[in-house]
């Protein structure tokens, strides 16, 4: 029986909204940074970023970021926890790629079926329906393939400008990622979230046009992401994760002893990043 005050369509919104259970979540973030600590050197957020603190959270947000890594899905969920915590995170993620690894529904992802006209219409549909829930976030990638992080000649799929022109409220905020080697072993994960774009201030803007300037600010984020990168310095981050340093094994072995031998404190890192 429907809920009393709760319509048909109403009830198809929620059945839309894929269902996120808390004590699944927490435990799979408990899993989730020490994981990324054992992979990467640091995560750093550029200190130029715009964080949740401008957007209201109950504002819709989407996120739309360039897509390098295998590691994309799993850093953008722990981006979400660490900077939006108040916002339930949701991604589309190719339907068939779903089917092979389940799990991946118990964390907000959803099926899309790429290039076809009603895996389309499915995707706006059901994304309408999650950005009208309250304290929700969706995390995409529109170039819809691996790209080099300095490559901007893939053209965005259109399902994000689409999404946007339907919008009555919310912003989309572009999202830098690069993954770089630095002075440690391990890789050092860089992002950057670049200047809301507010949907209420572009209702005169046409798909084409929502397509132009979604493509102008990301591409404009990663270049300026890249320059922080270029710069190999630490300091214009803040860092959310600080993971192993040094290169481990034999190797640090003979160095711990050789700092004993002089009476000096071991450092297994080989620079000042991340301290």
């Amino acid at each position: 029986m429907p809920k009393r005050g709760l319509t048909r369509s109403d009830m198809n919104q929620q059945h839309d909204v894929p269902n996120v259970q808390g004590w699944f979540q927490n435990g799979f973030h408990s899993f989730l940074r020490p994981f990324l600590a054992r992979h990467f050197h640091a995560i750093g957020v550029d200190k130029g970023s715009q964080h949740d603190g401008q957007i209201p959270a109950d504002s819709p947000m989407l996120v739309f970021g360039n897509h390098p890594s295998w590691w994309d899905p799993l850093v953008a969920h722990f981006l979400n926890r660490s900077l939006f915590p108040e916002r339930q995170f949701y991604a589309p993620i190719d339907a068939e790629a779903l089917e092979q690894y389940r799990v991946f529904g118990k964390l907000g992802f959803y099926g899309v079926r790429m290039n076809t006209t009603s895996g389309a219409a499915a995707f706006l549909k059901q994304s309408t329906a999650i950005l009208k829930q309250p304290g929700t976030a969706i995390w995409l990638t529109p170039e819809g393939q691996f790209a080099d992080s300095r490559d901007h000649s893939a053209e965005l799929m259109p399902g994000l400008a689409h999404l946007c022109s339907r919008l009555d409220t919310g912003c989309a905020v572009p999202l830098a990622l690069e993954y770089v080697f630095w002075n440690e072993r391990l890789p050092v994960c860089l992002a950057r979230l670049g200047e809301p774009i507010w949907v209420d201030q572009q209702r005169e803007l046409s798909k084409p046009d929502w397509n132009q300037l979604l493509t102008t600010r990301l591409r404009e984020n990663q270049t300026a992401l890249s320059l922080s990168a270029m710069d190999r310095s630490s300091d214009q981050f803040d860092h959310l994760i600080r993971g192993s340093v040094g290169a481990g094994g034999f190797y640090d072995f003979c160095r711990r002893l050789k700092s004993w031998s002089r009476l000096k404190r071991f450092r297994p890192q080989h620079g000042n990043q991340f301290e």
